[in-house]
């Protein structure tokens, strides 16, 4: 039996992973549960999975959670040390890592160096310190395995290939809602409409971040360091349909493809049972019931965004942590009402094109250069609110 330990239990993916666990009781064992401000919902959590230690963002909501806790009761924790103790606690053989933001980044590490396998999908922390967490894997004999749908793929198609034969790895991306929306209005649209992905559902930020594909450009640099590749080696496409995950070609023009259907315990399942497989969660891809699939290029004068971070990746060291510190900042901004959707571009633009090279040689040195764009972008937020 596996013990696990869940970072962003009440998101999107902790709730889908548990879904897992629920249909493998003899499979898996909820030894640690990591939250943000949802004491309720993981109060239903610790009922019916019995953590030993459960952490909440901050000391009011873990106060707020012990009230509510009767017999049998776990030890909490709260805010960046509770999160880290879930991600580094003892005994743990599997983490999974969802926390939304730069804010999984420091759990994230704390199991890396435990030398647990580390199912991540908080890639803000692969973006921010891919180096660091790369070295710290090598160190402690951790194993990273991706769960976004995208990374997965190419994880599967990357299996027993020899790295020399990869001529190029593609990502999909959905287009999310406004693929055909007219360029003159979708400096206009509101968050209600951003938040209407077409394929997926997902947290609010990494929808944001679809509608104006930053999470692809983000991807791209996960990519970069999850797979040790050279950043003339990966693309993306547009496949609206969200079937095709990712594909890989071959220097002999093959093309390998992960398809599945649209759900996210695909994935988070894999990375669960790995290098095994299990039933599916979910009914059976059906590609005659699908009958078409469509692909087009990226048209960057609508989601110029990708550009900036393909940009950020080629430049390297603080580049990636000030482009998703900005990012983070402007659709948090978005989110609140005190920017438009086409302020979140601007806003990112602002703050690269004032950026300087700098090195980022370890954990402090990420977070001071985080620090900083956050502040620039919140400088630039507020002249223009």
């Amino acid at each position: 039996m596996k013990r696990l330990s869940i970072l962003g239990s009440t998101g999107m993916i902790g709730r889908s992973t548990l879904d897992i666990v629920r249909r493998y009781p003899r499979r898996y064992k909820i030894a640690a549960l990591a939250a943000g401000a949802n004491f309720e919902l993981l109060a239903e959590q610790i009922r019916e999975f019995h953590p030993s230690f459960v952490s909440l963002r901050d000391k009011a909501a873990a106060e707020r959670l012990e009230q509510r806790l009767v017999g049998r009761r776990p030890r909490v924790g709260f805010g960046p040390e509770g999160a880290e103790e879930a991600g580094g606690r003892d005994g743990v053989d599997l983490v999974v890592s969802a926390i939304t933001g730069i804010a999984g980044l420091r759990p994230t590490l704390a199991a890396v160096r435990a030398g647990r396998r580390v199912a991540l999908a908080n890639k803000e922390s692969m973006v921010a310190a891919g180096p660091i967490l790369r070295r710290e894997a090598a160190r402690s004999g951790a194993v990273i395995i991706p769960v976004d749908s995208e990374h997965s793929g190419v994880f599967q198609c990357l299996a027993g290939l020899e790295r020399d034969y990869v001529h190029k790895v593609i990502l999909t991306a959905s287009g999310g809602p406004f693929l055909d929306t007219p360029l003159r209005e979708l400096g206009k649209k509101t968050v209600r409409e951003a938040l209407r992905h077409p394929r997926w559902k997902m947290g609010r930020k990494v929808t944001i971040d679809s509608a104006t594909l930053m999470n692809k450009g983000l991807e791209l640099i996960e990519a970069r360091w999850l797979f040790d590749l050279d950043p003339a080696r990966l693309g993306v496409l547009i496949h609206p349909q969200s079937i095709v995950h990712a594909l890989v070609e071959t220097i002999d023009g093959s093309v390998l493809a992960q398809m599945s259907a649209t759900d996210m315990r695909i994935p988070i399942q894999y990375a669960l049972t790995y290098p095994a497989r299990a039933a599916a969660p979910v009914p059976a891809l059906d590609l005659a019931a699908a009958a078409r699939l469509d692909f087009r290029a990226v048209d960057e004068r609508r989601f110029p965004l990708l550009g900036t971070a393909r940009a950020a990746m080629i430049e390297g060291g603080a580049a990636p942590v000030v482009l998703n510190a900005a990012n983070e900042a402007a659709v948090e901004a978005f989110l609140d009402g005190r920017i438009g959707f086409g302020g979140i571009a601007d806003v990112v633009g602002a703050v690269m094109a004032a950026y300087r090279p700098a090195a980022v040689d370890g954990l402090e040195s990420v977070f001071a250069v985080d620090r900083r764009a956050r502040e620039r972008a919140r400088h630039i937020i507020e002249r223009r609110s």
